[in-house]
């Protein structure tokens, strides 16, 4: 059993919770022209004159004032305005200040961040803030934000950006282009994501008792690895504005990944000690070619029919060795030679329906995804050819609308998933309601209540029959035997905005039973142990979280950023065991702009999550950017991970077979210096069209 008191972070939250909760503002509240749904609309060419926030039961409409159109380059830099979205300086993509998967649309279209810089600032209308998914959207993201741009014309956009350090391999590139002309829209785009590191330093050490002999294996790794991401996308759309849309996506991603390491570990047997050498090669790469075609009709005033399919093809190639052996007479300990090839192919299909009433709106909607995999694999059991099929299908309906200062939102789903494997096969059949009510309360402030209950199936790795051997006497692998979880979630929300806070307290909590955890257990196929997944009986977190933006002098001059959440878990095994953990998740920013000029800090206090069986810390976090914009041209420069290299520590809980404990430290990280130089140029307005169905196939299948 393990607690930890964390009484200066439970002071902060009670100060910040004070502040935004009975803090007043004598300003107007704002009007009702925003409009509640994700719907594209002909939209009058009226250039918003103030910033403004309008709140909705499970979104918030963010309009943008003329001073924060002029400064922006594109809509991205409008999005990172929003009080819980910053930019992540390692990726250069909008992230949620809270973590989690986010989903970001124009004018209902999913779009990658290409697309959201081919979008002038000038053209954007509103920007809507799903922190409370759609039905649709609800096994797929945490967050949705949903760009609405004015009407279609003729115009076309261009722009590219790099970011590079000089003393070590961190690269991030991107171009896009885009020309729109009547009816039609024509999109291409390239990314690349490159590191290359040659200073990682990895501290190792398992420490159990099997066979009544207590053995300890100590190693220290050095290794250089690192990745290269590509991403090639082509788009064509032809749209009719209230009439229909069709849009085909064409997208091809290419990612390679390597791994070269040498070590020292000391092995012990009860008093014994033995010097061992070790190294440790691993690579692997896929292509994935992905097809994306979607048509949406209006039928009538009242009706719009949706649907959407993707295909795509994965195939992957990896592969491992592992050696460790006696120093001075050579004698092996063991050899890893893992080869896996693996051709994976997945569809998606949906069909959507949205009736609008007087006084509400009806949507409804059927999704299914398909993924198959075929493996040759050779591994320390042997060679092996097997195919697995997962298949998911989900059925919707919700229905919203709005009495008085009381809005709801009422869904009922049926999510039904089909696991098959070489050696099982399972089915597991649940509901997936969910409610959502929001009161408004005077000078902006609204209380809201989430409950909902949703299944989610074990991804692949987990899933999969491979073993690989990590150190003598241990193995790790994977379950096909692993069930689907399922979560309950359950929130109340306070919200608060005025000219200097916008934030938002959420009361959580969230039970899952049948939770997904790695655990240690005896393996009487390789006669020592395995780090392998489980169904844990049950996994539950409740606690509070302060998330958004302070503004102490109302304007963009000084920003702060904030995410802080002091939070309670308890893990409980299959065995009875359980595993509590107390800790206060954290993340702040602190951002300034003055005329062309704009400075941005993003920093957290790292700390243990439960994770399993395992404790985990949190990536540090001090990343300091400056950035000059000149017309069209954009200058940044900064450092990352200021002072101190990025690190990683896991380390088992008390109890289990095994006492691991894992140390990270990538020493060229430490004071990354980047340059940045960007262009981005529009004329005219883009054509974007609304697509009312978002989906994605699985990813490679890697172990």
């Amino acid at each position: 059993m393990i607690k930890e008191n964390n009484k200066r972070y439970f002071t902060v939250i009670l100060a910040l919770m004070a502040t935004g909760m009975f803090a007043q503002t004598n300003e107007n509240k704002i009007s009702d022209n925003a409009v509640d749904t994700i719907k594209a609309k002909e939209i009058q060419e009226v250039l918003i004159k103030a910033q403004k926030k309008k709140q909705f039961s499970d979104h918030a409409n963010y309009t943008f004032d003329k001073e924060a159109l002029e400064k922006a380059r594109h809509s991205k830099d409008l999005l990172i305005t929003l009080p819980e979205l910053q930019l992540d300086p390692i990726s250069n993509t909008v992230i949620s200040i809270k973590g989690g998967r986010i989903l970001f649309l124009i004018n209902g279209v999913e779009a990658t961040d290409n697309q959201i810089k081919s979008v002038a600032p000038t053209n954007v209308v509103r920007v809507e803030y799903f922190d409370i998914p759609p039905a649709r959207y609800l096994q797929r993201a945490d967050t949705v934000v949903n760009i609405i741009t004015k009407n279609p014309e003729v115009g076309y956009s261009f722009g590219a950006d790099l970011t590079s350090a000089f003393t070590t391999g961190f690269v991030n590139g991107s171009a896009y282009g885009g020309y729109t002309k009547g009816k039609n829209d024509f999109g291409l785009e390239y990314t690349i994501n490159l590191r290359d590191y040659n200073n990682r330093i990895v501290d190792k050490t398992y420490e159990y008792d099997l066979n009544q002999i207590h053995y300890r294996s100590a190693e220290q790794q050095k290794d250089h690895f690192g990745y290269t991401y590509q991403n090639i996308g082509l788009r064509y759309s032809n749209t009719d504005s209230g009439k229909y849309v069709f849009q085909a996506k064409l997208n091809m991603i290419l990612n390679s990944s390597f791994l070269k390491g040498t070590g020292q570990s000391i092995f012990t047997m009860n008093n014994n000690d033995e010097l061992h050498h070790t190294v440790h090669n691993s690579n692997s790469n896929y292509t994935n070619p992905t097809l994306d075609l979607y048509y949406s009709k209006n039928i009538g005033k009242k009706d719009e029919l949706s649907l959407n399919v993707i295909g795509s093809y994965f195939n992957t190639k990896s592969y491992q060795f592992d050696h460790e052996w006696k120093v001075g007479n050579y004698t092996d300990i063991f050899n890893n030679d893992m080869n896996l090839k693996a051709k994976q192919t997945g569809i998606v299909g949906e069909i959507a329906h949205v009736h609008n009433f007087e006084k509400g709106k009806l949507s409804s909607g059927y999704r299914v995804s398909n993924t198959s995999i075929d493996n040759d694999l050779v591994n320390l059991l042997g060679a092996a050819k097997y195919s697995v099929n997962y298949l998911e299908q989900y059925l919707y309906t919700e229905y919203s609308g709005k009495k008085d200062k009381l809005s709801y939102r009422l869904g009922i789903g049926l999510t039904q998933i089909h696991n098959k494997s070489a050696q099982i096969t399972q089915d597991d059949w649940a509901p997936t309601p969910k409610v959502v009510l929001s009161y408004e309360l005077p000078k902006n402030q609204f209380l809201r209540f989430v409950t909902q209950y949703t299944s989610q199936s074990p991804f692949a790795s987990a899933l999969s029959s491979n073993v690989v051997q990590v150190v003598p006497n241990i193995v790790q692998k994977g379950n096909p035997y692993l069930k689907t979880q399922h979560v309950f979630k359950n929130s109340l929300i306070y919200s608060f905005s005025s000219k200097y806070f916008d934030l938002n307290t959420t009361f959580f909590y969230n039970i899952a039973d049948k939770y997904f955890a790695q655990f240690y257990q005896l393996d009487p196929e390789t006669e020592g142990y395995a780090l392998t997944y489980e169904n844990a009986e049950s996994y539950s977190e409740k606690g509070v979280q302060i998330s958004g933006s302070i503004k102490p002098f109302g304007n963009s001059l000084l920003v702060l950023k904030t995410y802080i959440a002091p939070t309670a878990t308890k893990l409980t095994s299959v065995n009875g065991t359980e595993y509590t953990r107390n800790f206060v998740r954290n993340n702040f920013a602190l951002i300034s702009q003055y005329k062309n000029f704009s400075a941005y800090y993003q920093f957290n206090i790292p700390v243990f999550s439960l994770n399993g069986s395992f404790l985990t810390k949190d990536e540090n976090q001090s990343h300091f950017l400056i950035a000059y914009q000149h017309r069209s041209w954009t200058f940044t420069t900064g450092m990352y991970w200021v002072g101190t290299p990025s690190k990683y520590y896991t380390k088992s809980l008390p109890g289990d077979w095994v006492a691991y404990t894992n140390k990270t430290n990538i020493y060229n990280n430490k004071n990354m210096f980047v340059l940045g130089l960007s262009y981005d140029f529009s004329s005219g307005k883009k054509l974007q069209i609304q697509k009312k169905l978002n989906n994605s196939t699985a990813p490679a299948s890697t172990f």
